[in-house]
């Protein structure tokens, strides 16, 4: 008996070493809890889209990958432990779609320790990409690129009255600098500069500035809930300004807590219309989001299912048994891949990804609409 149960449970460690084995362990750290929920939310519902179809057809080589997600509630710190967390403790190959800039560079000192790859960061942080930092690898354009953009549409729209609001930190300081670049190019500068605590956010001194100034646009360089509790200040003591915001507000989830608010706000894109026909990157999202009942796809989802082809693309090439170092070898021979529509390239000197930049402005009906 004695011996039936050694043997018993010696097979049940093989067949749980096997089954480990035969797993594909990504990780990611991402506020799931907190300002930006409703955004990580939908930019992982997008990755598991291609995630989940590509393992329905028997994964990488017979692997299934395995995304292990950790919440870091959008702090930093919180972030920087679960990477240590998922890197050191659960060995994975790879991480993947982390949310937010102080939060990513958090996590830089473990990616180069241990040599571990970081596919598509939702952050277009410029940090991220010059100098180029050896194992991250972007896939979204950068915040300056957008800030940039919204400048020059606001300009050529006889916008002339144009403020700036931004977070304290490496993200607001991002937003800040291509928005400059697109105040120089339309020969302006910004009517007022004010940056908030992202911790503890108050917006009554910044409306009060908006209505002295009588701004006709602000450019709000922030995440989720303090874009809505700035709207909702400004809008309280009268300012019709026209509200723009960075594609990392761009998900159903930040339109609905604008409520009433919503409509007329201007939000920029990093990827194709989430309901354009003409990329196969958009339809191909659609038609698993619509296999799974999902309903529409939001501009969050694809910036997730466009992630998840660049991942799957590195595991492919990586070898049959994929390591942490084949992986970051794979991503930097990627040449011309076609994610459908949009080519990707990376090399040892260039980790930048697409250059992609567009503006939708949330309609009547809380959609987007370009």
């Amino acid at each position: 008996m004695k011996k039936t149960y050694a043997w018993c449970a010696a097979f049940a460690l093989v067949a749980l070493a096997q089954a480990s084995h035969a797993q594909i362990l990504v990780g990611q750290t991402a506020g799931f809890s907190g300002p930006v929920s409703a955004g990580v939310q939908e930019t992982k519902a997008g990755a598991m889209l291609y995630i989940d179809a590509v393992n329905a057809k028997g994964g990488i080589k017979g692997k299934q990958i395995e995304l292990l997600s950790l919440d870091d509630k959008f702090e930093p710190k919180l972030a920087g432990e679960n990477a240590r967390q998922l890197i050191e403790d659960r060995q994975v190959l790879a991480l993947f779609l982390t949310r937010g800039t102080p939060h990513t560079q958090a996590i830089l000192p473990l990616l180069n320790k241990y040599g571990v790859p970081l596919i598509g960061p939702s952050t277009g942080a410029m940090v991220l990409h010059q100098p180029v930092q050896t194992h991250v690898f972007n896939v979204r354009a950068t915040y300056q690129r957008e800030a940039e953009k919204a400048i020059g549409q606001l300009t050529s729209m006889g916008f002339t009255r144009i403020g700036l609001v931004y977070a304290d930190d490496s993200f607001g300081a991002d937003g800040v600098e291509g928005a400059q670049k697109g105040f120089a190019a339309g020969k302006l500068s910004a009517t007022f500069l004010e940056k908030f605590d992202r911790s503890k956010p108050d917006f009554g001194p910044i409306a009060a500035r908006v209505i002295q100034t009588n701004a006709q646009a602000i450019i709000m360089v922030a995440s989720g809930q303090a874009v809505v509790d700035a709207v909702t200040a400004f809008r309280a003591v009268g300012s019709t300004a026209q509200i723009v915001t960075l594609s990392n507000n761009a998900s159903s989830g930040f339109i609905k807590s604008l409520g009433d608010q919503a409509p007329g706000v201007i939000v920029t894109q990093v990827f194709p219309y989430e309901r354009s026909v003409a990329y196969a990157l958009v339809t191909q999202a659609q038609e698993l989001a619509k296999a799974k009942g999902l309903g529409d796809i939001s501009p969050a989802m694809l910036e997730g299912f466009a992630t998840a082809k660049v991942l799957v693309e590195a595991l492919r090439k990586a070898g049959a048994k994929p390591t942490r170092s084949s992986i970051q070898t794979a991503l930097e021979g990627m040449r011309k891949f076609d994610i459908g529509g949009l080519e990707i390239s990376y090399s040892a000197t260039d980790h930048t990804g697409l250059d992609f930049a567009d503006l939708s402005i949330i309609s009547a009906n809380g959609k987007f609409k370009r």
